[in-house]
């Protein structure tokens, strides 16, 4: 099994060559391609992506030429994946990759087409803003009315996908509305979808925290625009 690795890249000069570092020893076991994608970062991220491609042949570097956006820094690294399960990894370190082998057992094992890592299945994580996991709920609710899933994190960012399954889809939004939009995609694909509790040691604003309160609103539109319109 060859697994791709699709890290998006915005301005995390402070933590990218810790988590490649990670990434790396995690993949010890597996066949795997790390695809960074820089999303026209202005901090010194694109040096140390540099320096990490020419030190591991591993490791690849595609640009969006300008800051565009999540969804379509993982739009162009999903077009180049040529792993057979291709994994959303983080530049900061949120989340952790030694847990990659949670992630992909169910579908090793032939039992799921897509995993979610869910922040919410009682894994340790770092306490932090209230309202944040409120939004996060009730945007997983309203995205499990329109799927008929019943996912308890559609916004974590862990998720992995047979290649298979991304093959034909089109990622149209740009920024983090690429999150309900795959899960909207994946549903009506009818494909086998699988939750494991993950930790999550989140951050703050100050810390680089990028995510914000307009998201949560753009979310709502995304589930209701890929529901009825797309």
């Amino acid at each position: 099994m060859k697994l791709t690795v699709v890290m998006p890249v915005y301005n995390e000069a402070a933590t990218l060559e810790e988590i490649v570092r990670r990434v790396s020893t995690s993949c010890a076991g597996y066949d795997m391609e790390l695809i960074m994608v820089d999303d026209g970062s202005t901090d010194g991220s694109l040096g140390i992506a540099d320096r990490l491609v020419e030190s591991d042949p591993r490791v690849t570097l595609l640009r969006t030429g300008r800051n565009s956006g999540k969804g379509a820094a993982l739009a162009l690294g999903f077009a180049a994946a040529r792993g057979d399960v291709i994994l959303v990894q983080d530049s900061d370190l949120e989340y952790d990759p030694a847990e990659y082998p949670v992630l992909l057992a169910p579908i090793l094992d032939g039992r799921a087409d897509v995993v979610y890592g869910s922040r919410f299945l009682g894994g340790p994580h770092r306490v932090l803003y209230y309202w944040h996991c409120v939004a996060n709920r009730l945007i997983t609710t309203l995205s499990n009315m329109f799927t008929n899933l019943n996912l308890t994190d559609v916004e974590t960012c862990y998720k992995a996908f047979r290649h298979e399954i991304l093959e034909g889809i089109r990622i149209r939004s740009k920024r983090f509305g690429f999150e309900p939009e795959i899960t909207a995609k994946i549903a009506r694909r009818r494909a086998r979808v699988y939750e494991v509790p993950i930790s999550y040691s989140g951050r703050t604003y100050s810390e680089g925290k990028k995510v914000g309160w307009i998201d949560a609103v753009k979310a709502v539109v995304t589930i209701v625009w890929f529901r009825f319109f797309d």
